[in-house]
């Protein structure tokens, strides 16, 4: 993957210059925990701002991910929307920059000594905050069996169901003491 970027020409250009660029790049090295399964699709927008270069797009891609309910691999849409604002390390003779806060510094938003800009770790970052958690394999899934862990896409479970929930089973108890005639004060007194 290479999304590097010279940008000496727009540096050295006046503020508001632009330059536009299509992407379409294979991303499977981005991120060795990140699943693709189609490239990065979109494009990009690169201006020439006061203080360096504000990158502005919107990107698409398929990250195969795991659905909430039964675990299986699931295919998970992801639209990106960058804009983040890219500052040189070095500047040029002739195009004066302005300052950058130092609260605003950050290593991923830096042009480097070449004048390339670099967008591989701005883009990793924003598909893991743009990737839903909520996936699904499919809209109708029917997810795992809470007693064996069967998944009931593949069939119907054959593990035996409680008819009472397990919680109520305190309960249940003082049910059937009641019906079977047992007090706690009549098993209180007999065991005296």
């Amino acid at each position: 993957m290479d999304m590097r970027y010279n940008v000496a020409q727009l540096l050295k250009g006046p503020t508001g210059g632009q330059r536009r660029y299509e992407v379409k790049e294979d991303i499977e090295d981005l991120d060795p925990d990140l699943q693709p399964l189609a490239p990065l699709e979109g494009s990009v927008t690169l201006m020439r701002t006061s203080q360096g270069i504000l990158v502005t797009g919107k990107l698409h891609t398929v990250i195969e991910g795991e659905c909430r309910r039964c675990l299986e691999p699931a295919k998970v849409e992801v639209d990106l929307e960058l804009e983040e604002e890219f500052y040189p390390t070095v500047a040029i003779a002739e195009s004066p920059v302005d300052p950058i806060p130092e609260d605003e510094y950050d290593e991923a938003l830096t042009i480097d000594e070449h004048h390339m800009l670099d967008l591989s770790e701005v883009v990793r970052q924003g598909l893991w905050l743009a990737t839903p958690m909520d996936a699904l394999c499919r809209l109708d899934c029917a997810g795992l069996c809470p007693r064996c862990g069967g998944n009931r896409n593949l069939g119907e479970c054959t593990c035996e169901q409680d008819e009472i929930d397990p919680r109520w089973a305190v309960l249940q108890s003082l049910l059937s003491a009641k019906d079977s005639g047992v007090t706690e004060t009549d098993s209180d007194e007999r065991s005296e």
